[in-house]
């Protein structure tokens, strides 16, 4: 038998070829040149159009878990299609109307910007609203609305950019976002002081010295103190420390810093939506899904805001679904299509 050439394009599992189009886009943002971390202001940036979508279909920007970045959206998993694929395939079927879906890349090297404006990270939220939003209507078109959508750190994002910038945004989809910090987050902080002391020395300085000398990233190692390190940066900057944090707890002992936590919870989605009640009763849709297995209890976050939601009396839909932390990706599908339901002129 002989090996030969063809020319004939590759069918799954290796590619599944799109109904609709996806431009891979390169960007220079003005807003992100000279922030503090020094990460480059150019970016990657995706647009996804469904078969049909045209100027005037709905705008769905897709926002990444931590420590993503852009091209995870490609990434296959063994007998699975992409993110980017299966969106595809909704769209193709018949699951919602023609839109139009943006990925936008707001990965720092401390593993995440939280989609935050911070003087440690950068302008995150100005160079998604101010940057990528008309950037895109202006290559492709106004859109009908627009809607935030992600999961984990991402869909934090999705919950608080509609609330901080309604100008922008008509509609969220929150996949296990990051909110009820007390459950989420504050239970990581012992976990990270005890790492913190055994691996480094009780030293952060020491920590990044060490992460830096790595030929590889060992999450086991320097994951969870890197992780709890960027949220710092979105939530409590150190003014004095451009790209420094200010920790919420003791590293010696885990034990809470309150007024550096004060400031942490008043960026939970949970505590924000009293103080944006106006800007949530503005939008069309407000859609939250969580796992009942969820590992960080995302699942009592997302009950949690969905709780505050009607004391507001702001209407949302809640989905528990079985299912882990890991099972956010089969989700993306039906969130977009509720979205792009919500918002179809």
């Amino acid at each position: 038998m002989t090996l030969r050439h063809t020319d004939e394009p590759l069918g799954p599992p290796w590619c599944r070829p799109l109904h609709g189009s996806l431009d891979a886009l390169v960007v220079e943002s003005e807003l992100l040149a000279g922030n503090p971390l020094g990460d480059p202001p150019r970016r990657p940036l995706y647009v996804y159009r469904a078969p049909g979508a045209a100027a005037g279909a709905p705008l769905i920007l897709m926002l990444q878990g931590y420590s993503g970045q852009l091209d995870t959206w490609l990434a296959r998993r063994a007998f699975e299609p992409t993110v980017v694929e299966a969106l595809d395939a909704m769209f193709a079927g018949g699951g919602a109307p023609p839109a139009m879906v943006v990925f936008a890349d707001a990965w720092t090297s401390r593993g995440g910007s939280q989609f935050l404006n911070s003087v440690a990270n950068g302008r995150y939220l100005d160079y998604i609203c101010d940057e990528i939003v008309p950037f895109v209507e202006e290559r492709y078109g106004p859109a009908s609305g627009r809607a935030a959508l992600g999961g984990s750190s991402g869909g934090y994002g999705a919950m608080v950019l509609p609330m901080l910038r309604p100008d922008v945004f008509h509609a969220l989809g929150s996949v296990a976002g990051d909110a009820l910090f007390e459950c989420s987050y504050a239970r990581m902080f012992p976990s990270v002081a005890r790492r913190l002391r055994d691996a480094f020395g009780g030293s952060y300085e020491r920590f990044f010295a060490e992460l830096r000398r790595a030929e590889r990233f060992d999450w086991a190692r320097f994951g969870e103190p890197l992780e709890i390190y960027a949220y710092a940066c979105a939530y409590s900057p150190d003014p004095d420390r451009p790209g420094e944090a200010r920790l919420p707890f003791d590293i010696a002992t885990g034990r809470l810093v309150p007024e550096v936590w004060a400031q942490w919870l008043e960026h939970d989605p949970v505590r924000l939506a009293p103080r944006r009640r106006e800007a949530l009763a503005s939008l069309r849709a407000i859609h939250l899904y969580a796992g009942m297995s969820d590992e960080y209890y995302l699942d009592l976050a997302a009950q949690a805001f969905a709780a505050q939601l009607d004391a507001l009396g702001i209407t949302c839909t809640l989905d528990l679904y079985p299912g882990t932390h890991g099972s956010i990706k089969a989700q993306y599908p039906r969130a977009a299509a509720a979205l792009a339901r919500a918002l179809a002129p």
